[in-house]
């Protein structure tokens, strides 16, 4: 079992639920100075800052107002309107490649179906008239099948709309299948702590299930967003696209904001596809955490800079 994956991310996480490592890190000038490094900041202003200079590089953005599981339909509401702000931000930014990725427990799923459809029903809307794709994140397994419901419904109102799949989780090999056609996918590895019972625990599987999903959605015509710093996931998927006579046309590498800056200027460097998922808002936190679970050189990179900088 993979180290990182198997005993430091469960570590990791629990550690960071601990009252005073919070306060630590959102409540001191250090702590959130070295957030800055995995999050755009807290407004709209600033992500946006972001997604300018990014394409300078040539590179496009993925707006994430990051927030989940609201409790009141006031607090949906307050997400919806903070999506259709991010649409209206892009759309009058036109020289921007940019995108918006949601979550759909951020919209109220945990309130009722009908209050998240409702609402994102008109960020699919707006994001439509404006020409802007919508993303929905996949969250903790026990929101597949919910999200996989609201996926093709979304689905059905308008084709600027795609979805990730976790290669960590053992049902993903399946629920490919079961995708609207020719439907968007971002391609993740997964970052939640989930149970054993659901999920490949080692490393090696994850990239397993990662390559192998990735041939079975080129194969049936997906759009793909290949979401990984992996350089070795990243050089297969190289030559599988580049064996194809169209794959370049509907394949784009996609990075976090802050992880593997190198890599990401090289691949756009050598003229290939590269978006960044830009996490920005208020409810940073959670987000950062699983950052620094999924990879341990980000939680070298945290960890030595808050010290350095106390």
């Amino acid at each position: 079992m993979a180290l990182s994956t198997g005993v430091l991310r469960p570590a990791i996480l629990r550690v960071a639920h601990h009252p005073w490592v919070r306060r630590l890190v959102t409540r001191t000038r250090p702590g959130r100075a070295v957030a800055t490094r995995f999050v755009a900041g807290e407004t709209l202003e600033q992500a946006m800052a972001v997604a300018v200079a990014l394409d300078r590089q040539r590179t496009a953005a993925m707006l994430d107002h990051l927030g989940e599981n609201v409790e009141t339909d006031e607090q949906a509401a307050f997400a919806r309107d903070s999506y259709l702000a991010a649409i209206e931000a892009l759309a009058a930014a036109r020289e921007i490649d940019g995108a918006i990725s949601v979550k759909l427990t951020q919209l109220g799923l945990d309130r009722s179906m009908d209050t998240c459809w409702a609402n994102l029903a008109a960020v699919l809307d707006a994001a439509e008239a404006a020409h802007i794709l919508v993303m929905i994140d996949m969250e903790s397994h026990v929101y597949v099948d919910a999200t996989l419901a609201v996926l093709h419904r979304a689905f059905e109102r308008t084709p600027s709309v795609g979805v990730a799949i976790q290669s960590y989780l053992l049902r993903s090999q399946r629920d490919v299948f079961d995708l609207p056609a020719r439907c968007r996918v971002r391609l993740v590895k997964g970052a939640y702590l989930e149970p054993p019972a659901v999920v490949y625990v080692d490393k090696r599987d994850v990239d397993a299930s990662y390559a192998r999903l990735f041939s079975t959605l080129l194969a049936r015509g997906h759009p793909i967003d290949v979401a990984t710093h992996d350089p070795r996931l990243i050089a297969g998927i190289r030559r599988a696209v580049d064996a194809t006579e169209d794959g370049w046309s509907r394949v784009e590498f996609q990075m976090l904001y802050g992880v593997r800056r190198d890599l990401q200027a090289r691949l756009a460097g050598e003229g290939y596809p590269v978006r960044v998922y830009i996490p920005y808002g208020s409810e940073w936190y959670p987000y950062l955490t699983r950052r620094m679970a999924e990879r341990p050189a980000n939680l070298w990179f945290f960890l030595s800079n808050l010290v350095r900088m106390r």
